[in-house]
């Protein structure tokens, strides 16, 4: 019996739950400030969004607006009919006791998204796009005594919070990210949301089961919560996939329950039982009217959606002649698309000679800036090198004035200070020496420290010659142009 059960081999079953907050100036249901980030607690806050009794809420027509161009870039059948719900549920950071959400009419249902996997396209259902409000935040401290307790920041009650629930499609922890990291950047593209996974804009809860290989049954289902990064998704659903594996063939019955990711441990841990949907309660939100959204509505929504990423991938592959791996990491994220192209725009308006624009373009952004971005924890939209600059040390190096190591620095100290490049190359003395008669001293005084070198290059050493060179960078502090310090010392030895 017990090899029969180790035999077993399992399918693992993924379905990811995100949320995401919607780029609004104001909340969901009052004109109270959804800019929330970095202000003082219990600051943006009215009477509807502290959930005091006898207050009326008021629909915000552009959360809406935004549901619904998120809807249909993922292919989903907009509503013609929809309407907000109670959601009823006792939780502090939930002050009245119930949530405006959405049940039964959700603003899209039954769409698609599209993800790579090994070079294959997979579609991954998507069972609706809802709109919702998000909670308060609860902050959990310890007193000097050792004794816990909780504060809560209402700025965050009543935010638009977009749901969009995904169909059990997803066969492993890779699929997982990838769809992930390709709904994170749609609705970037699309200027929805924010999608900033550190500041909580962007949330993702994962529903995970397992079930024998050529099975429609499922075991128990997990539900997998506090994961803020593809990383951790990836990190929290492998995990998961191996622990209910090994329960299962150790004949270890699973359970229905909420866990929670664990990141210094790497683990998740048991935080609940799993809720139903009837524990709700659900019922129509009495002092909102159903919204009719008309043909109409939809197609003057639908005139306001951007190029998506795979379409702007697909014209950096045309326009500009970039290889489809360039394109795909260029346009993964839309700041550095933008970035990129004002770089081509930007050269081209100022009359930079650059050889192979593009590519050197392509280049910069993939190579230094991506690095100095993620060296600092810095997104691209928010760095002080801006793209003229980016331009400006392309044309400098492709003209000699500065050497590689000199851009590589150049490079550096403007995305921390924002200082102009002509700045940086007088100040820290970055020109090229390109001139001969001003590298010949130097040459000269480098073969006269170094007879030993001198001999095996004559002897027919051709890497004496280089430590030669590098002596004379060294000479130089890297100044020296490499190829005409290579030409002078074969000249004079």
């Amino acid at each position: 019996m017990t090899a029969t059960i180790a035999a077993t081999k399992y399918e693992t079953i993924i379905g990811l739950e995100v949320h995401a907050q919607l780029n609004t100036r104001s909340k969901m249901f009052c004109e109270c400030s959804a800019d929330y980030a970095n202000t003082e607690p219990n600051t943006h806050v009215c009477p509807v969004c502290l959930g005091m009794p006898g207050v009326l809420p008021v629909i915000n027509k552009q959360a809406v607006e935004y549901t619904m161009m998120t809807a249909l870039v993922l292919n989903c059948t907009v509503s013609e009919h929809t309407k907000f719900d109670r959601k009823n549920y006792p939780y502090p950071d939930l002050m009245k006791g119930y949530q405006i959400s959405q049940y039964d009419a959700p603003v899209g249902k039954s769409g698609t998204l599209a993800i790579e996997i090994d070079g294959q396209k997979k579609n991954i259902g998507i069972t609706r796009v809802h709109l919702e409000e998000d909670v308060a935040k609860l902050i959990h401290r310890t007193s000097f005594d050792g004794k816990d307790y909780s504060l809560m920041d209402v700025n965050r009650s009543g935010v638009p919070l977009m749901e969009i629930v995904g169909e059990p499609d997803l066969r492993s922890p890779e699929e997982a990210r990838q769809y992930l990291m390709k709904l994170h950047s749609i609705l970037q593209y699309i200027g929805v949301s924010t999608a900033n996974m550190e500041e909580g804009s962007f949330r993702c809860d994962a529903n995970i089961s397992i079930r024998p290989e050529g099975s429609d049954k499922l075991l128990a289902k997990v539900e997998v919560k506090n994961m803020n990064s593809f990383r951790a998704v990836f990190r929290a659903m492998e995990y998961e996939a191996r622990r209910q594996r090994k329960a299962a063939e150790e004949g270890e019955r699973l359970v229905q329950e909420t866990r929670g990711w664990v990141e210094e441990e790497g683990k998740t841990v048991s935080q609940r039982s799993k809720e139903y949907a009837h524990d709700y309660r659900y019922f129509p939100e009495p002092d909102l009217p159903p919204i009719f959204i008309s043909p109409e509505w939809v197609a003057e929504v639908k005139a306001k959606l951007p190029e998506l990423p795979e379409a702007r991938r697909d014209r950096f592959v045309k326009e500009y002649g970039l290889p489809t791996y360039d394109a795909n990491l260029l346009t993964a994220s839309k700041a550095m698309a933008d970035y990129f192209e004002s770089c081509i725009n930007i050269s081209k308006q100022k009359n930079f000679s650059i050889i192979n624009l593009e590519k050197q373009i392509s280049n910069s952004c993939l190579g230094e800036i991506s690095h100095l971005c993620n060296a600092t924890n810095t997104e691209i939209q928010d760095i002080k090198i801006t793209p003229a600059s980016t331009c400006e040390i392309i044309d400098l190096t492709q003209k000699g004035i500065i050497s590689g190591p000199a851009a590589k620095k150049i490079y550096e100290i403007v995305f921390n200070t924002g200082m102009s490049v002509s700045a940086v190359v007088q100040n820290e003395g970055l020109r090229q020496i390109s001139n001969s008669s001003e590298l010949e001293e130097i040459a000269k005084k480098v073969i006269a420290e170094n007879p030993q070198a001198v001999a095996d290059f004559k002897a027919g050493k051709e890497a004496a010659l280089k430590f030669l060179v590098g002596q004379l960078m060294k000479e130089t502090r890297g100044r020296a142009n490499p190829q005409i310090a290579n030409q002078l010392l074969k000249k004079i030895i």
